[in-house]
């Protein structure tokens, strides 16, 4: 690392990261255990029903070291991802315009904020003259919420949702 403190690197990250449009950036290490019990009793009791793919892979999906090994930090990204547009109540005032769904609308956001995690994961590599990385946007068996909230980037609610 170029003479820089984990700090420093830290605070050079989230600006990077805001630079490629990230709205929050959160560090955390890659002990989960309390959320690999969860999901281990979960899938004790069934709660997955005919979704098999979420037994597998083991424990890979709750100790990321095990998927990548020697990894010892996890980042957990947030964005805003909404494409701009005519505000929906002026398509809906309007009976010549069809109204879409705005998930719908823009590029598919696991290839914009993928290619975008790949840029930031080479500055990154750049700056500690090394390392190894992979980035995950709904594509790996990890646990996501669980990292985004231990990284300090919102809760788990009620809804599961964070």
């Amino acid at each position: 690392m170029k003479n820089k403190s984990s700090t420093d690197l830290i605070d050079t990250v989230r600006i990077w990261a805001r630079e490629l449009g990230f709205d929050e950036v959160g560090f955390t290490g890659i002990d989960l255990g309390e959320h690999e019990s969860y999901l281990q009793k979960w899938l004790d009791a069934g709660y997955q029903g005919t979704m098999d793919w979420m037994s597998r892979h083991g424990t890979k999906r709750s100790r990321p070291d095990e998927l990548v090994p020697g990894t010892c930090t996890v980042l957990s990204l947030r964005m805003d991802y909404l494409p701009e547009g005519m505000p929906p109540e002026q398509v809906l005032a309007r009976s010549d315009l069809g109204y879409v769904s705005r998930y719908a609308l823009g590029r598919d956001y696991h290839k914009v904020i993928r290619s975008k995690l790949a840029l930031l994961a080479k500055k990154i590599s750049d700056e500690l003259g090394g390392g190894n990385y992979r980035a995950f946007v709904d594509s790996a068996p990890v646990l996501e919420r669980a990292i985004a909230e231990q990284a300090g980037l919102g809760w788990i609610a009620k809804n599961t949702m964070l």
